[in-house]
């Protein structure tokens, strides 16, 4: 029995002795001002309870105090000398809950106390006559008392003994928890480096031409590197010691990362992702971007996981509140799903649908536990709907703060015209999938205020042609290759003709058709929309230019050789001068004899931490009238470790592995000038 309930517990069987004594009190004549003062006690004692105003421990001590009062009011009369015993044992049955021994203590002496003034014969009613019978019955009610003392006492002993066990217990698990989270936590930040090596050099083996092989080597350290940091994320969560790390940042980062995650992920190139992005979402936000780019991971893996046939639909939107807007993402997928079994577990740790050893699905079971953490962390909340062979739908909802609240994509002003959606409702096995696309293309059209009309047949879209004036034909792959010769036509006339199609395809010389590779979402059609045929970059990765930084002296400080040479080869591709450095003491010589713009130190070396060679680099460039930028480069990622560095005094953080748009974004920041302070990153 928790608190809570043994509480109400005690009031309640005091509540019903006070009632019953107040009902003998007028049976037998007793005291007429008595009642008035037990029923005043009884609601002060409710009203201690409900108030909660005073500490339990002495509430309780309140409560058992006025059940002995009562105890003795009743005993103290002669005619309830026969029935002291039962009300004493009962007494002691009730406050036994409270686990006091000392309380038993001063019910039995109580007791004897009552038996001792009806020996003396107080004045008051007539003398008990001490004979054979009223002996026997006297030893009786003490022997009944005192086995209910020594029982209620034992019981009381036991329950305290079960309760330390209880509590060594859990501390002992909760040690063992706590070494298994510092030991995952230290294994994954050991694992970083060379996984950063693996990734650096694979990646310079892919320059060179090395073939297949250096892809898959980068794809498996890719994966590697992701499941390092789930581990850290799950250990994080499992303690509830997540950071949040506030950037501002563009809401289309985020499905752009989704869109080019999902064509990188190998499980997904028999699935169709179908990306509905709400138009009126913020341009700009404020919040964790970088949790929520994992969010979005999780969701698509664990829906990529769980889905042999049909697709992924995600959506995001924004509701609007006081402190900003909803932020919601959601993902709808038509796999395997869940029983309400399953979606518990995953609010309580680890879940994976198949542990055998010869599942299907991949990963270590940690993905929608470490949504859970984020969302929560961020005051936000996850919901999932699903049904075993229906499919699965999680919505995360977290609020963020708004720092430009315009759409996030827009017609231009002068568009006029009317859209065709062309699509084939019998060329979808999964029926849901054509829904995923409907939903898609009807959000996106009240999004952005355009008539559109879908068109199943090539008949339809010639009669709604004609009779609409149509500026623009959307549809897919299968849809133009069955009927390519009609659309090439079409597309020579004053109709834009769009086509969503799979890596590779190409239309032919000379034709006005655009290709718009898949997924497709609002971002190339709006882009279609606005441009028309002079529509350019469509692709994200296309928009993706790498940035140089030409001219660029930078200084790199790591006592890994291999980490250097990755470090030394990636900045050379920026069209930066590099130098390196293998400890503290030799970056310090180093930077004392030579001109550095920019310093990328590792934090743990022999010797000299990063930190402190950090601090004498910055005080040798004080006295020699130099300035000079320190960026932490370094394996240490564990949540508010950006924080920790820039207190320190760094002016830029970069986990390790190397992520090449992080990194872009820091040391274009650090070089612009831009306050360490994370308001001035934009994402």
């Amino acid at each position: 029995m928790n608190r809570y309930a043994n509480e109400k517990f005690i009031l309640l069987i005091t509540t019903l002795a006070a009632l019953g004594l107040i009902i003998e009190n007028h049976v037998m004549g007793w005291e007429f001002w008595v009642p008035v003062i037990v029923l005043a006690g009884i609601i002060l004692l409710w009203i201690l309870s409900l108030s909660d105003k005073i500490d339990y421990g002495l509430r309780k001590y309140i409560y058992f105090g006025y059940a002995v009062l009562l105890v003795f009011y009743y005993g103290i009369h002669k005619t309830s000398f026969d029935d002291t015993a039962i009300v004493v044992v009962l007494v002691m049955l009730t406050y036994s809950a409270l686990d006091k021994t000392r309380l038993m203590n001063v019910l039995l002496l109580e007791f004897f106390m009552l038996q001792f003034i009806h020996f003396i014969n107080l004045p008051g009613g007539d003398p008990i006559t001490y004979d054979r019978f009223t002996v026997s019955k006297i030893l009786l009610h003490i022997s009944i008392v005192l086995v209910s003392y020594f029982a209620c006492s034992r019981f009381i002993v036991e329950r305290l003994e079960d309760q330390e066990e209880n509590r060594i217990k859990e501390e002992r698990v909760a040690s063992n928890d706590s070494s298994m989270e510092d030991f995952l936590s230290n294994i994954s930040h050991e694992l970083r480096t060379p996984v950063n090596v693996v990734n650096g050099m694979s990646d310079l083996l892919i320059k060179k031409g090395a073939g297949s092989e250096a892809d898959s080597i980068k794809n498996a350290g890719v994966r590697l590197a992701y499941q390092i940091e789930d581990i850290q994320d799950y250990t994080e969560c499992k303690r509830q010691n997540v950071f949040l790390e506030e950037d501002n940042y563009m809401s289309t980062s985020l499905i752009n990362d989704v869109v080019m995650y999902f064509r990188m992920n190998d499980g997904a190139k028999n699935l169709e992702l179908v990306v509905d992005l709400d138009p009126m979402v913020p341009t700009m936000m404020r919040g964790d971007i970088k949790k929520l780019h994992k969010i979005c991971r999780h969701l698509l893996d664990n829906a990529v996981k769980f889905t042999r046939n049909g697709g992924i639909l995600i959506r995001l939107y924004s509701e609007k509140a006081d402190y900003g807007v909803n932020l919601c993402i959601e993902v709808t997928d038509t796999g395997s799903g869940m029983d309400r079994g399953a979606v518990q577990a995953i609010r309580e740790g680890m879940y994976q649908a198949n542990k055998k050893r010869n599942r299907s699905s991949g990963g270590i079971g940690l993905g929608l536990f470490i949504v859970y953490g984020f969302a929560h962390n961020m005051g936000g909340f996850v919901k999932i709907e699903s049904e075993k062979n229906r499919g699965t739908t999680v919505r995360v909802t977290v609020p963020q703060k708004v720092v430009d609240d315009t759409p996030c994509l827009a017609l231009k002003e002068t568009f006029e015209g009317a859209v065709l959606f062309h699509v084939r409702p019998d060329k979808y096995k999964v029926p849901r999938l054509r829904d995923f696309y409907r939903t898609m293309a009807g959000n996106l059209a009240k999004g952005i205020k355009v008539p559109l009309y879908p068109a199943e047949t090539v008949y339809e879209v010639e009669r709604l042609k004609e009779k609409l004036k149509a500026t623009h034909v959307f549809m897919g792959q299968e849809e133009y290759e069955e009927n390519r010769g009609y659309f090439e036509e079409l597309a020579k006339e004053d109709i834009v003709v769009a086509v969503s199609g799979q890596e590779g395809l190409k239309a032919p010389d000379g034709s006005r058709v655009i290709i718009m590779p898949k997924p497709l979402y609002a971002y190339p059609i709006i882009k279609v929309l606005n441009e028309g045929r002079e529509a350019r970059n469509i692709d994200i990765a296309e928009n993706e230019n790498s940035q140089v930084f030409t001219g660029v002296n930078a200084l790199i400080v790591d006592d890994e050789p291999m980490n250097l040479v990755v470090a030394s080869c990636l900045f050379r591709d920026y069209e930066m001068t590099v130098d390196t450095a293998g400890s503290g003491k030799e970056a310090i010589k180093k930077f004392k004899e030579n001109d550095y713009d920019l310093v990328f130190m590792d934090h743990m070396m022999p010797e000299m931490d990063g930190v402190e060679a950090m601090k004498q680099i910055k005080n040798a460039a004080s006295d020699l009238g130099k300035d000079i930028k320190v960026i932490a480069l370094t394996a240490n990622a564990v949540s508010g470790a950006r924080e920790m560095f820039i207190k320190e005094g760094f002016d830029g953080f970069i986990a390790k592995p190397i992520n090449t748009s992080d990194f872009e974004r820091v040391v274009h920041r650090v070089l612009s000038g831009a306050s360490a302070d994370r308001g001035g990153e934009i994402v």
